[in-house]
């Protein structure tokens, strides 16, 4: 009789309860006792026009950017961010901490840190053609002298153990949705206006309910101000379904951009 233990891997394929994770599902390897993930989106005028007021050498994707049919299309992937997993945070570490350091946060994960001015030293995500067609499209900083992919995914995907072409191909997919939402019909129709936090606020609501608001942070820059970023704090275990109003995790903190901010259009 040949011993069980050969068959063992069999065995388990059978015993076991089939999985429902997808292939094309997020979902974290360790340190998975996360609550929430912060998807951060750019408005890519204003980061630029950031950029230039702060006199950075501004990127390759700010010095050639140009107008598009579609201004809906100004609204790009910054990163897609987990919270502080519950394993990490017993360890002593703060939500300001592992904000700052991710996945180099000691004493763990305690991976090489991701350094903002040097994002191209980060080791390449490991993305496919394809993935990396898509994001291309929707993150003007990856790839080229910017490699904003590598950073993000050295910072705040590796120590996950995330896929990296699921990980950028569920910020694609958020990124779309909002888009196509009543707030990108609302950012569309007011692109190089100033607007009310107000009315942005409403149109936040028409696309997800009342309660969504309370998820939404902005950022803005400048005097007049003008929105450079918008995070949205989506619950955990929504992360792999359509934005829907349960997507949506409170956040204590609207943002600094006041009650009436512009949508700045291209150009200095």
């Amino acid at each position: 009789m040949k011993p069980i233990w050969r068959y063992s891997p069999l065995l388990a394929a059978f015993l076991l309860p089939v999985s429902t994770v997808k292939a094309d599902e997020l979902q974290a390897k360790q340190y998975g006792d996360f609550d929430r993930y912060v998807l951060a989106l750019s408005w890519q005028t204003g980061f630029c026009q950031s950029q230039h007021e702060r006199q950075r050498q501004e990127p390759d994707e700010c010095r050639l950017q140009k107008e598009t049919q579609d201004k809906a299309d100004f609204l790009t992937v910054h990163g897609l961010w987990p919270g502080l997993p519950k394993s990490i945070a017993v360890r002593g570490v703060d939500e300001r901490r592992w904000m700052r350091y991710g996945c180099a946060t000691r004493p763990i994960p305690n991976l090489p840190e991701a350094r903002a001015n040097r994002k191209c030293a980060a080791p390449e995500a490991g993305l496919s053609l394809e993935s990396a067609a898509k994001l291309n499209a929707v993150m003007p900083g990856a790839g080229g002298h910017s490699c904003l992919e590598r950073y993000e995914y050295a910072k705040h995907g590796a120590c996950f153990g995330f896929d990296p072409n699921v990980y950028f191909n569920t910020m694609v997919r958020l990124n779309k949705e909002v888009k196509h939402s009543a707030l990108g019909d609302f950012l569309r129709s007011h692109y190089g206006k100033t607007v009310s936090r107000a009315d942005f606020d409403a149109a936040v609501a028409a696309s997800w309910g009342k309660e969504s608001v309370n998820a939404v942070k902005l950022s803005c820059h400048g005097n007049p101000a003008y929105l450079t970023e918008m995070q949205f704090s989506l619950h955990a275990n929504a992360i792999n379904k359509p934005l829907a109003v349960a997507s949506f995790a409170p956040q204590p903190h609207p943002g600094n951009c006041g009650k009436h901010f512009i949508l700045d259009s291209v150009g200095y």
